[in-house]
């Protein structure tokens, strides 16, 4: 099987599996997230159009020499997409949407496992794909470096990145009793992910260099952890303080 349509198969499973799984913990794991049905609807539709121009506009954001070469022919700005964009774009649309459906609960914990397991999985097809996906990292001469196609070592960040995913969801699930404020796991989701971007780009091909020698994502990842400044100290304390919870002597 070619490494497009491999990406393409993992693609549609880690939406498949992600919905199924938002389905079974939006009952389980966050069962006030949503106090109508009918909210379930706006929100969803607010996080999949939000989600999907925001993967559009981060790609031209960073990469914006290739997204708009040839310009006005469209077919390069239909290309490409970043997690981190369908992330904030995910919760803007889904804020707008609350907004309008006057739908005041936070509904941000329900998706923290369906998003954790669809990265994994979409991560893994980024990883099979190859070079062809632009998510690889820079040459290195660690001893697990991975050539890709081009016959050069390099960081699977694309393995980095689950590895975090699966970590964090297990800390995040792990202390869920201390993160006692509504939203307060997907909060922790965006914090770590968003920083864990922020660094893990520093060892990643940058195509396009913005004022602070940061690439677009990694000034995306910026803007989204301003936005969660407020939140920050509350959501380390709870993670790590040994206060209370799972950190207690038993």
């Amino acid at each position: 099987m070619s490494p497009v349509l491999l990406h393409t198969l993992f693609e549609a499973l880690a939406y498949a599996i992600g919905f199924r799984t938002f389905l079974w913990t939006r009952r389980r794991l966050a069962p006030a997230a949503f106090q109508h049905e009918d909210h379930v609807v706006w929100v969803g539709v607010g996080a999949i159009v939000g989600a999907a121009l925001g993967a559009k506009l981060s790609f031209w954001l960073d990469d914006p020499l290739t997204a708009f070469a040839n310009f006005p022919d469209l077919r390069h700005l239909l290309e490409g997409k970043s997690i981190i964009g369908a992330l904030l774009g995910g919760v803007f649309g889904v804020e707008t949407a609350k907004k309008i459906a006057t739908a005041r609960n936070s509904t941000g914990d329900a998706f923290v496992l369906p998003l954790t397991l669809g990265m994994c999985i979409g991560r893994v097809g980024c990883f099979l794909a190859g070079l062809g996906d632009h998510t690889y990292g820079m040459p290195t001469s660690l001893p697990w470096g991975v050539d890709f196609g081009d016959g050069l070592p390099r960081h699977p960040t694309q393995l980095y990145e689950i590895a975090f995913l699966l970590a964090q969801y297990g800390l995040i699930h792990w202390r869920r009793d201390v993160l006692t404020i509504p939203g307060d796991r997907f909060r922790a989701f965006m914090v770590g992910y968003l920083f864990f971007r922020l660094l893990v780009e520093f060892i990643k091909p940058v195509f396009y260099t913005y004022p602070g020698g940061l690439s677009g994502l990694q000034w995306l990842c910026v803007a989204g952890l301003l936005y969660y400044a407020g939140d920050i100290p509350r959501i380390l304390r709870a993670l790590f303080s040994r206060g209370s919870g799972a950190w207690e002597p038993r």
